[in-house]
């Protein structure tokens, strides 16, 4: 029997599990990526230095259709680490599911769940190609039940191919597949419902932080205070975080949402390897 080729890089554990190497928190990186999966140039991804300062605050284009939030993993696991289900118990998919959410069965692809995430919701799903990679994967997957979506994206030589050419990516030297790391992903999304929701490959399934305030989007104020302060409450003084903003044309509209009143700044540099 043939043995199925995979990527230079991938690794596959003893347990058959499929590990990549880790994406770097490079807003470049994450651009690239999006756009070769068949997202529109017209989004795009942007640091966000401060959830304060209004200065640092204007560079950010708005709308921001989804935040991507990087953890230090002793932060991320004080929220998630006690109450972490031993099976997946989330049945949601189809139209009627207010997320697209996927369950992440690659190793160290967190990176790329959050972004699958970010995409696939909202209005920044609207600039997907129906015909491209990323809108045949959401096409095929959407229907199915949540470890069903999940073997999708994980037999997708094409998705692997993709995800590994931007791993190389970036200001860092890539990692070794089988090199542990200390960073999480996770995305803020709008959803149908008109709610903020979590999306978390390795949890189960999306998180509900309620109803959204009448048009704000993801660098609102008041979402900041429903998602990622939950997050910056349990940080006990650590700094090593990173937010990064998915947004449109930055001549698309002016900013009418507001600085956010969260924290200071975000100090995790470019270069980190991200889970």
């Amino acid at each position: 029997m043939a043995t199925k080729s995979h990527h230079p890089g991938v690794t596959i554990l003893p347990s058959g599990k499929k590990v990549f190497i880790p994406l770097e928190n490079n807003p470049e990186v994450f651009t690239s990526l999006i756009h070769s999966l068949g997202v529109s140039s017209a989004l795009e991804f942007h640091d966000v230095y401060s959830l304060t300062d209004p200065d640092l605050l204007s560079f950010i284009p708005r709308p921001v259709h989804a935040l991507i939030f990087i953890a230090p993993g002793s932060v991320y696991y004080r929220l998630h680490d006690k109450g972490k289900p031993k099976v997946l118990t989330y049945t949601g998919h189809g139209q009627e599911e207010p997320v697209w959410w996927c369950k992440q069965t690659i190793g160290h692809s967190c990176g790329l769940m959050a972004l699958l995430h970010s995409i696939a919701n909202g209005e920044a799903k609207k600039h997907v190609a129906s015909d491209s990679l990323a809108g045949r994967l959401l096409a095929e997957s959407t229907p199915l039940p949540p470890m069903e979506r999940a073997a999708v994206l994980y037999d997708s030589a094409e998705l692997e191919q993709a995800h590994m050419a931007a791993a190389v990516m970036g200001d860092s030297k890539a990692p070794s597949s089988t090199e542990p790391n200390g960073y999480h992903f996770l995305a803020f999304v709008p959803g149908k419902d008109g709610k903020l929701w979590e999306c978390d490959g390795s949890w189960d399934g999306p998180i509900d932080h309620g109803i959204l305030p009448e048009g704000a989007d993801m660098l609102n104020s008041k979402v900041i205070g429903m998602g990622i302060n939950k997050y910056l409450a349990v940080s006990e003084g650590n700094l090593e975080y990173s937010l990064v903003a998915l947004t449109g044309n930055p001549a698309s509209q002016p900013d009418t949402n507001g600085a956010a009143h969260a924290s200071t700044s975000t100090q995790a540099s470019q270069g980190q390897r991200v889970d």
